[in-house]
């Protein structure tokens, strides 16, 4: 069963979900290298924390994902501040270009680690509690660990990625003194952390051995695009064929080539199908010369999308689809693409192995293929399609139990933030 909060202990403290204030303002660092303007998770939270009264701080970069160019409007200045939310936003610099270049993106992530510290020692001392925001890179904790250990400031990590895992799912070789490094600084990391929050329950089996008496609980993402919100544009139509949607980063993990390379099979015996792409990344390109050098057809991107109108490309679908590679590292992931999903209130296309297959077969909100299996992918596109009729309204149905039963915003927020105001769970 999966479980929405898990720890080393769970006191009672009152009222499930019930939040208890504190007397005075509590001020909170976030330390996230992503943030608004960027489209993360992250976002919602410090808003709701602000309407629950804390003063939050957000210690973050000049705006710049995914294109690796600074955002329109805003200026890679080597200190800046601006507000959103009645949250102010501390940025400093990015280094540009790292989209294309490995280089630049290792350089980007030490800079954030190097800067970021620099910057706490200035101005740690003010606040009651860090908090990180832990997506790509675990160097960027560096700064909160700073804080932590120089100041005695309460330290809280939220982990969406598990590394070293990884940084070797990544293509990095598992090398001996690799190895040794990396998970030292995990270690040291997770040590210098007071609790330790995880997005996948899985995740728990990697980081406790680097941590073995620091608390972990799982916190899962819950919808970034709520049920029922339209986008400000008007209502759009993808084709008058039966559609499947992949949304989200088109990178190397996400076993796009598989994906459509399954579909093309399906689609050779059914024209009525359609297979979309919205989003983009590193794996755009690649993916546009596979289908261009082996003629398939009935493949449509659409680029990315900001997050307002994503609505309306789910309503316009009939199937989602979630793919990444068989990594183990992936077999232990969920995407917060997933949730999203469910809340669109739309059959999801599983094309994963472990932790996200096992919720939707245990769920039945869709259907699932392995993800080196053409055959079956193709398969899975027709079987699909066949039930076009009726016969994907118990999957909807199901996504929507599912929803409230585990990824409740409310009552994930809540007990988030009582941990973070007194260590204790409601």
């Amino acid at each position: 069963m999966l479980t929405v909060l898990s720890g080393k202990s769970r006191p009672d403290t009152g009222i499930p979900g019930e939040c208890t204030m504190p007397d005075k303002k509590l001020k909170v660092m976030i330390l996230a290298e992503r943030f608004y303007p960027e489209e993360f998770i992250i976002n919602d939270l410090a808003a709701k924390w602000s309407e629950k009264d804390f003063e939050i701080d957000v210690l973050t970069q000049a705006p710049s994902y995914p294109f690796g160019k600074i955002f329109k409007g805003y200026s890679n200045k080597l200190f800046s501040r601006d507000q959103w939310k009645n949250i102010n936003i501390l940025r400093f610099f990015t280094i540009t270009g790292y989209k294309e270049s490995l280089f630049l993106k290792l350089l980007n992530y030490f800079s954030f680690a190097l800067v970021g510290s620099i910057v706490a020692l200035f101005i740690g001392r003010k606040y009651d509690r860090v908090f990180v925001y832990h997506v790509g890179p675990l160097t960027l904790a560096i700064p909160a660990v700073v804080i932590g250990k120089i100041y005695k400031k309460d330290v809280t990590i939220w982990t969406q990625d598990v590394w070293p895992d990884s940084v070797y799912a990544y293509g990095f070789r598992k090398r001996k003194f690799l190895s040794a490094i990396l998970d030292g600084f995990v270690s040291f990391v997770y040590r210098n952390c007071d609790r330790i929050f995880v997005s996948c329950e899985g995740f728990r089996q990697k980081i406790t051995p680097y941590a073995p008496c620091k608390p972990v609980y799982h916190f899962p993402n819950w919808p970034v695009i709520p049920q029922g919100v339209e986008s400000d544009s008007k209502r759009i139509k993808l084709s008058d064929k039966f559609n499947f949607t992949f949304a989200g980063n088109v990178g190397k993990v996400q076993n796009l080539e598989n994906v459509v390379r399954g579909f093309s099979m399906a689609s050779a015996k059914n024209e009525n199908i359609q297979l979309n792409i919205i989003g983009d990344g590193s794996n755009l390109e690649n993916l546009k010369e596979i289908i261009d050098a082996e003629k398939i057809s009935n493949v449509v991107f659409w680029g990315r999308r900001n997050q307002q109108e994503m609505p309306a490309y789910f309503n316009a679908s009939d199937v989602m689809v979630i793919s990444l590679n068989d990594a183990p590292i992936f077999t232990l992931t969920v995407p917060s693409k997933f949730q999203s999903y469910l809340a669109a209130g739309k059959p999801i296309f599983c094309i994963m192995n472990g932790e996200v297959r096992r919720i939707v077969e245990q769920y039945q909100t869709g259907l699932c293929a392995a993800p080196g299996d053409l055959k079956g992918i193709m398969e899975v596109f027709l079987e699909f399609y066949s039930l076009r009729s009726g016969g994907l309204q118990s999957f909807v149905k199901n996504s929507r139990i599912l929803l409230d039963s585990i990824y409740d915003r409310g009552k994930i927020v809540d007990s988030m933030t009582n941990l973070i105001i007194d260590g204790r769970l409601p």
